[in-house]
């Protein structure tokens, strides 16, 4: 027999992990995100500021790709929102897009 897992038992145990203060992210958006990293025994925050350019929604895996440029570079990042790699996610300043993705 094959056990089958109900759907509304999925969201309920993903309700648990869903982060509740999150502000609202829209495409171009520069956004300042906090990572935690370890570092042997230490963990500390390091943070990584640019632009919103897509956003993916589909419960706990909505994602955000935020590009930012490093020595004229463009450096594309893809974050997991709610992930608990993530401390923290704040708007810096918001712009006027109208579009869904700006790659």
């Amino acid at each position: 027999k094959k056990s089958r897992i109900s759907y509304n038992s999925t969201l309920e145990v993903e309700d648990k992990f869903l982060k509740k203060d999150l502000p609202v992210l829209k495409i171009g958006d520069k956004i300042k995100v906090g990572l935690k990293i370890i570092e042997g025994n230490k963990e500390r925050v390091q943070s990584y500021i640019g632009i919103i350019i897509a956003k993916k929604n589909s419960s706990i895996n909505s994602t955000i790709t935020v590009r930012k440029a490093v020595q004229e570079t463009g450096i594309e990042r893809v974050f997991l929102i709610h992930s608990p790699k993530i401390d923290s996610i704040s708007v810096l300043q918001s712009s006027k897009i109208r579009r869904s993705k700006l790659y």
